[in-house]
């Protein structure tokens, strides 16, 4: 589970360092290799949600194993690619890819939590939460010794062993039976456990795919809606990336698409995303905000602050990502640490305020800066990012129906590229020339907004605080 959950975030993030060195290989200035990041996520935004519903449905094995088998395939590609358009293309298909474990890992750990009767597995969601938001952070640091060692194309090359090594697992340990949350039997060995009374049907609260059974039954995809959705972003990103009053038929053509889509959303027997469960779901609908507000700091910092200790700074990809490595530290102790305790709502405040510091350090940095105000200001946007993506995740896992626990995770993950996306339009936005000091602090008070913004959404939501605490037993 942890193994293939990280394969998005760690391809998410490496590809920070690589930037660079494959500009200088395909003569590509950065507004065009940002498209090696704005091509995963914009695959991954769409994947995510499609593909967590097909874990809710046809269960996690075959969705985590096809998945993974593709991360290798698409590896091998960017690992070959002549050229800057198929290591795009190779981008999309690790988007894709990566998108179905993580769901497959929420199914199932809700299962086993259904199962074992632990309504709050703070352990596995905190081993996912840590393991995927430190990943994140240690992709620079892994991707500038990786380039070190062979070269740009070892970004690519290294999802190979790591595929094979999750179809190994994945064949030998997932379970075969898995169907849903309320029918696991934990290990696909045994009864699905019928002597446990059913539950009294509750109103879908999923806040991600529909369940409504129509024509087709609850397998059946929304093929129209998701074109909608892919449309809608793609039309987006292409005027965020390049802001111009000459490109205004890509907002008319976002806006007709956001429009279609809800029309759509609303009239299909089994939506992509049922709008109607969403509005009924209003804490899930602030988490899904606050991950859109908190991952567009994290990810503007993290690609904005490593290219400018690259051409600002001027250190190699290496050194700067050994200089992110504080980063990483601080986000897998600050994670781990505040895992033990169940709650929610302070999470996300200390990490709101902890981003808040981060993004007004940043205003402090120069090409000529100490190194300690370097590694400080990373540390301080590490303790940040292990807390809001851990507040985030166990939010979401407590205000999410059980049946579509794969859908909503998967839509989680759609929520945090979306924020993704717009960090690297600000990144493209405000380093148009390359990575200079200037853009950078312009690139800091945008992140500040936001982060005041999550602050502002979460202080005053007391649902939060009910989050993860045990109820009192009844005698």
């Amino acid at each position: 589970m942890v193994l293939g959950s990280v394969l998005n975030p760690i391809n998410s993030s490496m590809i920070a360092v690589a930037l660079v060195p494959v500009g200088v290989a395909f003569g590509a200035p950065p507004a065009e290799t940002a498209w090696l990041v704005t091509a995963l996520y914009l695959a991954t935004a769409v994947g995510q949600p499609v593909l967590g519903r097909l874990v809710d449905t046809h269960g996690p094995r075959r969705l985590y194993l096809a998945g993974t088998a593709l991360v290798g395939v698409a590896g091998l590609l960017g690992a070959l690619a002549p050229s800057l358009g198929l290591l795009i293309a190779a981008r999309v298909l690790l988007g894709l890819g990566t998108s179905a474990a993580y769901p497959a890992a929420m199914h199932l750990t809700r299962s086993e939590a259904e199962r074992t009767g632990q309504s709050s597995p703070t352990g596995v969601l905190t081993v996912l939460a840590v393991a995927n938001q430190t990943v994140a952070v240690v992709g620079p640091t892994l991707g500038g010794l990786l380039i070190g060692a062979g070269g740009w194309r070892t970004v690519f090359a290294v999802n190979v062993p790591l595929s094979l090594a999750c179809l190994v697992f994945g064949a030998v340990r997932l379970p075969v039976a898995e169907r849903g949350p309320e029918r696991s039997s934990g290990n696909g060995d045994g009864p699905e456990h019928p002597e446990r009374p059913e539950r009294p049907e509750r109103p879908d609260r999923s806040g991600g795919s529909g369940h409504r059974r129509g024509p087709g039954g609850p397998g059946r995809l929304d093929h129209a809606g998701i074109a909608l959705f892919a449309v809608l972003l793609l039309a987006l990103m292409l005027f965020l990336m390049k802001p111009d009053p000459a490109r205004w038929y890509l907002l008319v053509l976002t806006a007709l698409a956001a429009v279609a889509f809800a029309v759509r959303e609303r009239r299909a027997a089994t939506p992509f995303i049922d709008l109607r469960a969403l509005a009924a779901n209003r804490p899930l609908i602030a988490t899904y905000l606050r991950q859109v507000l908190g991952f567009t700091a994290i990810y503007a910092f993290l690609y904005g602050y490593t290219q400018w200790l690259e051409e600002g700074r001027g250190l190699s990809a290496a050194t700067a990502g050994l200089v992110l490595l504080p980063l990483s530290v601080a986000a897998l102790t600050t994670a781990g640490l505040s895992g033990r305790s169940p709650g929610v709502r302070g999470k996300l405040l200390v990490g709101s305020v902890c981003q808040i510091a981060a993004c007004a350090a940043l205003l402090l940095v120069r090409a000529n800066s100490p190194g300690a105000l370097l590694i400080g200001v990373g540390v301080l946007a590490g303790v940040a990012q292990g807390l809001i993506g851990l507040g985030t995740q166990t939010a979401l896992y407590h205000q999410a129906e059980p049946a579509a626990i794969a859908s909503a995770a998967g839509l989680l993950r759609t929520f945090m590229y979306l924020g993704a996306m717009a960090a690297s339009a600000a990144n493209a936005a405000f380093f148009p020339h390359g990575a200079t000091t200037g853009g950078l602090h312009h690139l800091a008070l945008f992140m500040l907004g936001g982060a005041a913004l999550l602050l502002l959404l979460t202080a005053p939501d007391r649902s939060l605080g009910r989050l993860g605490v045990p109820s009192p037993q009844r005698t």
